[in-house]
């Protein structure tokens, strides 16, 4: 199971921390996503990162202000973000995918295991 934490209101420049926790695994060699859904739109990834945090990516619209980071002696996968802006609101997804690739997988097909999401409304 996983469980995502750190959404609320926020006003637009501001900053949350979303985290993601696995509850009864862990996650070594799972590759993990961020994905994000707004109302009357489509799930879209927001960034990436392999089981080994080596590599990293994110969709053009959060680069430079997302920060994606994980400690697998926690379990827990957190997105940095920054400089919020309206167009951020969603309900943001965790999602993981076991894996010994090197890769970031950018599509929800691809994940095996979703957390319920968080809301983030960035509103002033």
């Amino acid at each position: 199971q996983l469980v995502e934490s750190g959404g609320g209101l926020v006003q637009p420049g501001g900053s949350l921390r979303l985290s993601c926790a696995a509850s009864g695994f862990t996650l070594d060699y799972y590759a993990i996503g961020w994905f994000r859904q707004a109302p009357g739109k489509e799930r879209e990834f927001v960034s990436g990162i392999t089981w080994s945090a080596g590599n990293t990516d994110y969709a053009d619209s959060v680069k430079g202000r997302f920060a994606i980071s994980r400690n697998n002696a926690k379990s827990t996968v957190y997105l940095q973000m920054n400089s919020l802006k309206p167009e951020d609101t969603a309900v943001y997804y965790c999602a993981a995918r076991i894996t010994y690739s090197s890769g970031v997988y950018y599509s929800a097909r691809s994940y095996d295991y979703w957390g319920q999401g968080t809301q983030v409304t960035v509103s002033s």
